[in-house]
Order: structure tokens, then sequence, then C-alpha cells
């Protein structure tokens, strides 16, 4: 794996690259891990689907960063978005192939929505406010779908009745660990970070995704336990005018 020995800001931790490895692949068998097909993939489609029409209506232009098994591809196609995918890894078969980091081939604002589901957590933390970035300026919209650290218990209540649902959700993991953003700890060696860990809870997710974005929603996801997921808006591409018109 290359290193980059540059730093675009050496005046702030979080983005000082020097030593720290490019996003690459995922170190597993991708063919293996393209071919499963798991219910968590179908409820995160549908939550995507849900979020995208509360937000930003039918027919939008959206770009996919990791299309993985290429179901969320599928269904959205099918509902008529118009989708172009992208990734590091030809192996999901992207329509363009790069890092979400650096996206030089796509014009500021191409997309409406652009959907990062579990896939920022594979960047060293200081290539991550880079990609947020470049999200808030490929896009107008974002949905933002991140893991959940640790293993986790629920319980819920359907008691049938004007559609009233009770639900407790308890979290395991060490919650006072702070993961250094530089080398991947978590989920066999994927993932750099996790929601729930020093630094990347909740309110200090909301705290760095502002920077770039208005977060218009956040919410655990009740129906895959392990996934947080943030709808969010571009700073710099949001147009009122434009989004009436829709």
């Amino acid at each position: 794996m290359a290193l980059d020995t540059h730093s675009r800001d050496r005046g702030s931790p979080d983005r000082d690259t020097a030593g720290v490895p490019l996003p690459s692949v995922m170190p597993i068998d991708r063919e293996a891990w393209r071919r499963e097909l798991n219910l968590s993939n179908f409820v995160n489609s549908y939550y995507q689907y849900r979020d995208l029409l509360k937000w930003v209506g039918a027919e939008a232009s959206i770009l996919i960063i990791g299309p993985g098994q290429g179901l969320d591809a599928a269904v959205l196609n099918w509902r008529g978005f118009r989708v172009v995918t992208f990734d590091i890894d030809s192996t999901f078969g992207p329509d363009v192939i790069g890092s979400c980091h650096e996206m030089p081939m796509f014009a500021d604002a191409e997309f409406d929505v652009v959907i990062a589901s579990h896939v920022l957590e594979h960047l060293p933390v200081p290539y991550l406010d880079q990609a947020l970035d470049e999200i808030a300026r490929v896009g107008r919209y974002a949905l933002l779908y991140l893991p959940v650290a640790g293993r986790h218990a629920v319980m819920r209540i359907i008691p049938g009745v004007r559609n009233i649902e009770l639900t407790a959700i308890v979290d395991f993991f060490r919650f006072w660990e702070r993961p250094d953003g530089r080398n991947p700890k978590y989920c066999g060696g994927q993932h750099y970070w996790e929601v729930g860990f020093r630094g990347f809870r909740v309110r200090e997710l909301r705290r760095r995704f502002s920077r770039s974005f208005v977060v218009l929603d956040d919410y655990r996801n009740r129906d895959w336990l392990p996934s947080y997921n943030f709808v969010v808006r571009s700073r710099r591409n949001f147009s009122p005018e434009r989004s009436a018109a829709r």
C-alpha cells in the first residue's frame, strides 16, 4: 500500500497525511464478499430509498460511493433515479474508479445526492475531512450511513395499536476507547473508526459534518442496529430556488 508523504494542512492533526496509508481496497476476499447478499443489504437499500423520497424527491441524480453488491443501484435505478456508481475497487464494477477524497472527474454540484453508505469508516481520519469536502462539492445532499461500534441488543414492543412501537437498544463496546485514525483496528482490519468511540460520538460527528454540511436528520437504524444514518445538505451547493423548483 502506497504512503502519502505530503500534508495538506500541517496545522490540523486530523488532516496531516504524512506517513498515513492512502485509501485502498478492503483487505478481504472481495469476490466472495461481492457474491454475498444479506437481509441487511435490503434494509439498507430501503432506508436509502425512504430518505431520498423524504428529503429530495424522485428522479434525482445520484452518485453512489461504494456500490458493493449492486443492490442499492439496482433498486434506485428501478425506482427512476439516475445513478452513477463510484469505487476505488474495480471488483465491484463501478461506472467510475477513484477514491472519494479526490473526485476531480466530477463537476461542482453535478449530483443531487451523494450516497456513502458504510464507506467513510474505511478512510484514515486524515483523509476523512477531504472526502467530506469533496462530497459537499459534487452533491447538493448526501446520505452518510456509518457503522456503530461493538455488539448490540434490542428489545422491541409492538402492541399492534396505532403503529405504536417501543424500542430500547443497548450497545456493548469500549466506549472510552479513542481510535488513532491511522491504523485500521476494527472490523477485521477494515475500519479506522466507528460511531460511538471517543472522537466519533454522534455529537462529535455532527460537529465534523457541520463544517461542510447542514445536518438535516440523524437516527439509529432500528432494523439494522450496526448502522447510524445521517442526512445532510451541502453548505456550498444548496439553492433554495432550485429546491423549490423540483
